[in-house]
């Protein structure tokens, strides 16, 4: 398969076509595709944590997504996380062939995290979170609908890591959206 496939047009967005690609065969054929020739080195040079969010007609349909490198490259690693979403998200059943046309999906590149100890540097609409103590740890995306305020984002990101009262680390990113 080259990155060219039926599913794309030459104005898709690689990141995006890639995870799209990617669903596609594997929800219709169980087959986890290769690495297509002719991406963008970034995805096929370098290594980073990704996200791949699913809609369905604006609702969240799966969202998966690794917050350091797992794999070889970010194709891989975009490659992985959109089998997951659409297929291992807890909170929803896998995705179904009749579904395929009717998804909407972004890719997040993660940046760096770094370590901050005040709200007053994080911005929901600019940078994800991290919270962490021991082994749970949970993260929240930035710039998400009806997340408005710090507060709501750092109290979603422990509920997630299940961590309730006492003390935490705290962690900040910027993302890379692509979207449709």
């Amino acid at each position: 398969m080259t990155f060219h496939d039926k599913n794309t047009t030459p104005r898709s967005n690689p990141f995006v076509a890639l995870a799209r690609a990617t669903i596609d065969r594997y929800i219709r054929e169980r087959q986890v595709i290769d690495v297509p020739a002719g991406l963008p080195e970034e995805l096929t040079r370098r290594r980073a944590g990704a996200f791949v969010t699913i809609y369905k007609h604006g609702n969240l349909r799966g969202c998966i997504g690794t917050i350091t490198p797992t794999r070889p490259t970010l194709a891989d690693e975009i490659i992985s996380n959109a089998i997951a979403a659409a297929t291992k998200d807890p909170r929803f059943p896998s995705i179904r062939k009749d579904e395929l046309s009717e998804l909407e999906i972004s890719v997040d590149v993660l940046g760096e995290a770094e370590e901050v100890d005040s709200f007053d540097v994080l911005d929901p609409f600019r940078y994800g979170v991290i919270v962490s103590r021991g082994f749970r740890r949970g993260l929240l995306l930035p710039n998400l609908d009806g997340i408005d305020t710090v507060e709501e984002q750092v109290s979603i990101a422990l509920r997630k890591a299940g961590i309730f009262g006492g003390d935490y680390k705290l962690e900040r990113f910027e993302v890379t959206r692509h979207t449709e």
